[in-house]
C-alpha cells in the first residue's frame, strides 16, 4: 500500500521526525518497503495565469501565451493543446532548474520569443502525464511558490503489510495504529449522513448471503460527468499509486484509499432491477472494464441484475454497467464479502486489483454506511446530482462476530522473555480499542478477557494478543538473552547419510544448488512429464503456478532458461525437494527427489582448457560418483525409452529391477520447443537410493604382487559395457581388484552389428602369488561366462 506522510499526518499528529516514523512503522510489523518524492526536484516555478492565447505566425501546433507570474507578464509559446486564456498552470521562469537538471532559458521558438515554460506534470516530475500542461486550481494566486501550493515536499511510502493486517490498507487504519503506538489521538473527519432528495431505491436481493451477508446501494441521479476531477482529488489519488479516471471512479478509490472500503459504481441506464448477489451459473460470459470476456463455472460470487453478471463481486465490474462520458445516474454499491467468499477468485482469472487486494485480507463488516455517505458527500460536491436513500440487504446471521479472546499474564511473560507491568497491558488494550470483559487473577496472573473491534478480524487466540501487546510495548524494549540449554550429542546413523551430505557432494562435482517453487506451470508438467497424473491447486498463486510439481525436471529446465537469458555458457546446477504423486483414495506420496542439469562448455573458460561441450558421459561419470559415494552395489543403469529424453542418450538407475531415477539428453524436440541452442542434459533419482549407505567391508591389503590382463571382446552392439563388467566381477569374485574398460571400437574388421571392448582385469590374491596356471583359469572362467550370458568372443 503506497500513501503519502502529509495525509498521515492530518489525520495524526505524532511528536516523531519523519524517519522516526517509518522506522516505527516497520518494528510495528507494517514494514516500510521503500520512500520517494511525491515530485521531482525542481526550482524556479510558480504560479502562473495565462492572461491571453495567440496563434504562432509561423506554426500551426502552436501558442503565443501572457503568462502573469504575479510580478509581470511574460510571452511564452506554448504547444499544449489545453492552453487557454484564465488557465492556472506551472510557470517555469526563465533561470528555473525543472528534474534532471534542464535549465530554463530565453529562446526563440520559430523566430518567435519564449521566456520561461508552461509546464506538464510530466517534466515536473508529478506524474506521467504530458499531453498537456499542468491545471491548477483556479483559486492559487500567480506567483506562488509551486512547491509550497501544492505541498510538495512529501514523501510516498510503500509500505509491504502482511496478510493479516487488512484493517491498515486504508488511511484510516493506518493512522489508527500510529495513533495507537504514539499514544495521541487520531482525528477523523465527521462525515454525516446525507439527506434523500428523491425517492428512488435499486431492489437489492442477497441469494448467497454467506458471501455477501451485507450489501449497500443508493440511486444518484443528475450528476455532471463532465466536470474534472479537481486537483487535491487527482493529486491525493497520485500519491496512492492511483491514476485519475473520471470524478466517479476517482472518489470510489479515495474513499477506498482512506477507509479501505472499495466501492462501485455502476451507470443506472445500463442496469435492470433487481441487483442479485448469487453464485455463477457455468457457462456464464461476463466483459470485464479492461476489456477482457471471462467464463465462469459454477462457484463464482457475481453481482447480476435482470439481464445478467454485471461485476465479479469484490474484484472487478463490467463494462456494459461502467460509468461512461455520458453518464447521468449511477448506482453506488457498497458492499461486505468475507475473504473466503472472494479469495482465490481475482488469481483464477489473472487479475489483480485493490478491491480484491483488501477484500481477501479482510474488511471491516462495520464500515459499509460510513463509505457511503462519505462517498455520498464527495460526489454531490465535485459532480453535484440528487441523492435517493441508502438501500441495504442484510442477512445477520451470516456477519462475523467480535472475538472474544483471553490473554494470561503468565503465557504473556514466557512468550516475551520479560515481566509485563498489568497496568502496561491495560493501557494496551484501550489503545487498541479492545473492549476488556473481564479481568480476574488466578494461577496464571491476570487473565484479561477482551472483545476484539470489528476492524481487527485477525484478531483469534492468546497467541495474537501477545503479539499486540509485543508490539505496543516495543520489539526494542525487550531485553537480549543469550540462551541456556544443555548441547548433547545425537547419534550417528551408519546406515543413512544426511541431506547436506548429499548436497555437499553435489557442490563438490562442481553444481550449483538452486531451490524452485513445488508449483509449476501446467504446460511444463505436460511437456516434462507427460501423462503423469498431478494435483491442480484450487486457489494458485497465479496461473503459472497451478500444478503442484511430480518431477524435478520443470524447476531445473526454468532456472536453466533464465541463466541462458542472462548470457550465461556453462550451467551446473541441481536441487534436493520433495515432488507430489497423486495415490488412490486422495493421498498424496511426497518422495524426496535430487535432480541435476548440465549444460553448455565442460569446463569454465580457462587459457590451458578446451571449449568442447558437455556430453552424456559427463552426465553419467556424475551419477556413477555419486553412486560410488553412497556404496551401494545394486544400483545400476539400463537401457531408456523415455519420451522427455533422447531416444539414444538415456537411461534409467535401477536397483534390483526397480527403477529409481532416470538420466539423459533432454529430447531435441523439447529442446527446440524451449528455445534452447544446445543440448541439455539432466538426471533426477530419489534421494533415499543415494542416502541409504551399505556398511562398509575391510579387509587386508595383500602382500602378494597383483597381476594385469588385457581381453579384447567381440560382443553384440546392444550388450552394454555395464553388463560386461557384471559378468566378469561375478565370475572372478573377489581375485578381481579392479577392472577397466580402455577402449571401444567399430570399423573395419568388426561386423556392423557387433563391438570391440578392450577389458583390462588386475586380478590379485590375499594368501599367496598367482601361478600362471591360476591366471589362465580364472581368464577362461570369465570368457566362457561372457560367452555364455553375453554373446562374447576373444577378438
Amino acid at each position: 500500500m503506497k500513501f503519502n506522510e502529509q495525509w498521515l499526518r492530518e489525520w495524526v499528529q505524532p511528536t516523531i521526525s519523519p524517519d522516526e516514523l517509518l522506522e516505527q512503522l516497520t518494528m510495528a510489523g507494517l514494514e516500510v518497503d521503500g520512500v520517494e518524492p511525491v515530485a521531482g526536484e525542481f526550482s524556479g516555478v510558480v504560479v502562473g495565469v495565462v492572461r491571453s492565447v495567440g496563434k504562432h505566425p509561423n506554426a500551426d501546433k502552436l501558442s503565443v501565451c501572457q503568462v502573469d507570474d504575479g510580478r509581470t507578464t511574460h510571452q511564452v509559446v506554448c504547444g499544449a493543446p489545453n492552453v487557454r486564456a484564465g488557465l492556472v498552470t506551472a510557470f517555469a521562469r526563465v533561470g528555473a532548474v525543472l528534474p534532471d537538471n534542464f535549465k530554463i532559458r530565453k529562446a526563440k521558438l520559430r523566430d518567435v520569443e519564449s521566456h520561461g515554460m508552461l509546464c506538464s506534470a510530466a517534466e515536473l516530475g508529478l506524474g506521467e502525464d504530458h499531453d498537456g500542461i499542468l491545471e491548477l486550481d483556479p483559486a492559487l494566486e500567480a506567483g506562488g511558490d509551486l512547491r509550497q501550493a501544492l505541498d510538495l515536499d512529501d514523501r510516498i511510502v510503500d509500505l509491504d503489510l502482511t496478510p493479516n493486517r487488512g484493517d491498515c490498507l486504508g488511511m484510516r487504519g493506518l493512522a489508527r495504529e500510529v495513533g495507537v503506538l504514539n499514544n495521541v489521538p487520531v482525528t477523523e473527519r465527521a462525515v454525516e449522513p446525507t439527506a434523500a432528495v428523491i425517492d428512488d431505491v435499486f431492489e437489492v436481493r442477497l441469494e448467497n448471503p454467506e458471501g455477501c451477508p451485507r450489501y449497500l446501494g443508493r440511486v444518484i441521479r443528475g450528476i455532471d460527468i463532465s466536470r474534472p476531477s479537481p486537483l487535491w482529488l487527482t493529486e491525493r489519488l497520485r500519491r496512492t499509486g492511483l491514476r485519475s479516471i473520471d470524478p466517479v471512479v476517482d472518489v470510489t478509490n479515495l474513499v477506498m484509499m482512506e477507509l479501505g472500503q472499495p466501492m462501485h459504481a455502476f451507470d443506472l441506464a445500463q442496469i435492470s432491477a433487481p441487483i442479485v448477489v448469487r453464485n455463477s451459473r457455468a457457462g456464464e460470459t461476463l466483459t470485464l472494464l479492461d476489456g477482457r470476456e471471462v467464463t465462469f463455472d459454477d462457484e463464482t460470487l457475481l453481482i447480476t441484475d435482470a439481464n445478467g453478471p454485471v461485476a465479479i463481486a469484490g474484484v472487478m465490474g463490467g463494462e456494459r454497467s461502467g460509468v461512461q462520458t455520458d453518464t447521468r445516474d449511477v448506482f453506488l454499491e457498497c458492499a461486505f464479502f468475507p475473504p473466503l467468499a472472494v479469495a482465490g477468485t481475482a488469481r483464477r482469472f489473472g487479475l489483480a486489483t485493490d478491491a480484491a487486494h483488501r477484500y481477501e485480507r479482510g474488511v471491516d463488516y462495520e464500515l459499509q454506511h460510513l463509505a457511503v455517505d462519505r462517498a455520498t458527500e464527495l460526489l454531490l460536491e465535485i459532480v453535484g446530482g440528487e441523492p435517493g436513500p441508502v438501500s441495504e440487504a442484510v442477512d445477520p446471521g451470516h456477519l462475523p462476530k467480535p472475538a472474544e479472546v483471553s490473554l494470561r499474564a503468565r503465557r504473556l511473560n514466557e512468550l516475551m522473555g520479560v515481566a509485563v507491568d498489568p497496568a502496561d497491558v491495560d493501557e494496551a488494550f484501550s489503545r487498541l480499542g479492545f473492549e476488556c470483559l473481564s479481568r480476574t487473577e488466578g494461577d496464571d496472573g491476570v487473565v484479561w478477557t477482551i472483545r476484539a473491534p470489528s476492524h481487527r478480524f485477525d484478531i483469534a487466540r492468546e497467541a495474537d494478543l501477545v503479539e499486540e501487546i509485543c508490539r505496543i510495548y516495543g520489539y526494542n524494549n525487550v531485553p537480549s538473552r543469550r540462551p541456556v540449554t544443555d548441547l548433547t550429542l545425537r547419534q550417528v546413523p551408519l546406515d543413512h547419510s544426511e541431506v547436506p551430505a548429499l548436497k555437499q557432494q553435489m557442490v563438490d562435482l562442481g553444481y550449483q544448488e538452486v531451490i524452485t517453487y513445488s508449483f509449476i506451470d501446467p504446460k511444463m508438467q505436460d511437456l516434462l512429464a507427460p501423462g503423469v497424473a498431478h494435483r491442480v491447486l484450487e486457489n494458485p498463486m497465479s496461473q503459472d503456478q497451478s500444478v503442484m510439481r511430480t518431477s524435478m525436471l520443470p524447476g531445473l529446465v526454468d532456472a536453466l532458461r533464465a541463466n541462458v537469458a542472462r548470457q550465461q555458457d556453462r550451467v551446473r546446477i541441481f536441487e534436493v525437494g520433495q515432488c507430489f504423486l497423486p495415490q488412490d483414495q486422495g493421498e498424496i506420496a511426497q518422495p524426496l527427489m535430487l535432480g541435476g542439469l548440465l549444460w553448455g562448455r565442460r569446463h569454465a573458460e580457462s587459457w590451458n582448457l578446451g571449449g568442447e561441450a558437455t556430453d552424456f558421459f559427463d552426465l553419467k561419470g556424475d551419477l556413477e560418483r555419486l553412486i560410488g559415494w553412497s556404496g551401494r552395489q545394486d544400483l545400476v543403469f539400463e537401457r531408456a525409452a523415455d519420451p522427455v529424453l533422447h531416444p539414444g542418450q538415456s537411461a534409467f538407475i535401477t536397483a534390483n529391477g526397480r527403477t529409481m531415477g532416470r538420466l539423459g539428453r533432454l529430447h531435441p524436440e523439447i529442446e527446440q520447443h524451449l528455445d534452447i541452442s544446445q543440448p541439455v542434459f539432466l538426471f533426477e533419482i530419489e534421494a533415499d537410493a543415494l542416502l541409504a549407505r551399505t556398511r562398509r567391508r575391510h579387509r587386508a591389503v595383500s602382500r602378494y604382487p597383483s597381476v594385469r590382463r588385457d581381453l579384447a571382446l567381440v560382443v553384440p552392439e546392444s550388450v552394454p559395457a555395464a553388463e560386461i563388467v557384471q559378468i566378469v566381477a561375478e565370475s572372478l569374485d573377489e581375485v578381481l581388484v579392479d577392472l577397466r574398460l580402455f577402449d571401444v571400437y567399430q570399423g573395419k574388421g568388426i561386423d556392423s552389428t557387433e563391438k570391440s571392448l578392450g577389458v583390462g582385469l588386475t586380478l590379485q590374491k590375499a594368501s599367496a602369488t598367482l601361478t600362471e596356471e591360476e591366471i589362465g583359469q580364472y581368464l577362461q572362467n570369465a570368457t566362457e561366462a561372457l560367452a555364455k550370458e553375453a554373446g562374447a568372443r576373444l577378438r
